[in-house]
This record gives structure tokens, C-alpha cells and sequence, in this order.
């Protein structure tokens, strides 16, 4: 069993993030699902980044940094896209993190983590937001930092294919994703 957080997405903690959570929880997992913007949703992109500006990185940081607190220091950092972000920020913080488990976005791997680390990034290919020179460059500056990196993308889906509400849906992808989301936790 392990421990999570589960970051949620620039839209706003949704029925996707929850969904996510269950399966983990199903699998017998403990998650724990920050609402890292008290409550607001919005339903397109463009406005999910102008409430992330509005509310603020260091206030975004500082509400996950108060969930994780409490948490044990073995707990998995997983992130949803802006949540990935969220995870690199909480990382250095939390050398006995299990593993880092990344949807729809790349993060930086500090220096400092443990050796061996394992991450896992699930991504479009290609993903507007994290175009494959990028996860190129993301690989090789995470396993420099010594972390344990396997990355799984998946070709013709559109940035955000997990959530079921959204035009870049892709249901097998999407199930493909949670499948070697639970076997990844299930070997931590």
C-alpha cells in the first residue's frame, strides 16, 4: 500500500483527479486529493490559467506544502498536468518520497533526490505542452539527477486524454495509463 498525493490540474480539482483517486484507493492505496484552489473549477484551459495566476504559484505551492505536511515521508507525489509542476516544487523538500508519478506534464528532478528514484510520465506524443524534445531534455536531466525514469506516451491523443470531459479524450490510452499508473504503485 502507499501513500499519495494527487495534485490536481490547472482546471481545478475535477471528476478526473477524483476518479483517479478512487482507483488508487481501490487498489488499496491512501490518497489524498488537494484542492489547491478552495473549491473553483472552470471548464476551458485559457480560463484554468488565468485562476492559476490569479490565486497565485506561491499560494498554489504553499496550499500543497500544508497537505502534504502531515503525510508520511514515504508518500508518492503525483501530478495532473499543472499538478506535475506542483510536485517539482514539493520534491526537494521530500527526499523519502517513494516515487513521483507524473500525468500530462514534466517536472524538474532535483539534485538532491535519492538515487534510484522512481518516476513515471505518462504524455501525449505529441503533447503541446510537453513536446518531445522537451521529455527528451526531461529524461536526460532526470536521470542525471540519478532518478529512475520510465516514460510512456501515447501517440494521436490529445494533452489532457484521461479526462472523459474534454475533446482530447481517449478512453484506451486513458485506461492504459491508470493500468500502469496501479502496477507502478503496486511496486513501490
Amino acid at each position: 500500500m502507499a501513500h499519495i498525493v494527487l495534485l490536481h490540474s490547472v482546471y481545478g480539482l475535477r471528476a478526473v483527479e477524483r476518479a483517479a483517486a478512487e482507483r488508487f484507493r481501490a487498489a488499496s492505496h491512501e490518497v489524498v486529493t488537494p484542492d489547491l484552489y478552495e473549491g473553483q473549477v472552470v471548464t476551458t484551459i485559457d480560463h484554468g490559467f488565468t485562476l492559476m495566476n490569479r490565486i497565485g504559484w506561491k499560494v498554489i505551492v504553499e496550499r500543497a506544502r500544508d497537505a502534504v505536511r502531515k503525510m508520511p515521508a514515504s508518500t508518492v507525489l503525483a501530478g495532473v498536468s499543472m499538478g506535475a509542476g506542483v510536485v517539482g516544487e514539493l520534491l526537494p523538500d521530500r527526499p523519502d518520497t517513494a516515487g513521483v508519478l507524473l500525468l500530462h506534464g514534466i517536472t524538474g528532478i532535483p539534485a538532491s533526490a535519492r538515487a534510484d528514484l522512481p518516476v513515471r510520465l505518462h504524455v501525449a506524443d505529441p503533447d503541446e505542452f510537453a513536446l518531445p524534445a522537451a521529455v527528451a531534455a526531461w529524461e536526460k536531466a532526470a536521470m542525471d539527477a540519478g532518478a529512475a525514469v520510465e516514460i510512456f506516451t501515447y501517440p494521436g491523443v490529445g494533452h489532457f486524454y484521461t479526462d472523459a470531459s474534454l475533446r482530447d479524450h481517449d478512453e484506451e490510452a486513458a485506461e492504459l495509463t491508470w493500468q500502469r499508473s496501479l502496477a507502478f504503485l503496486h511496486h513501490l
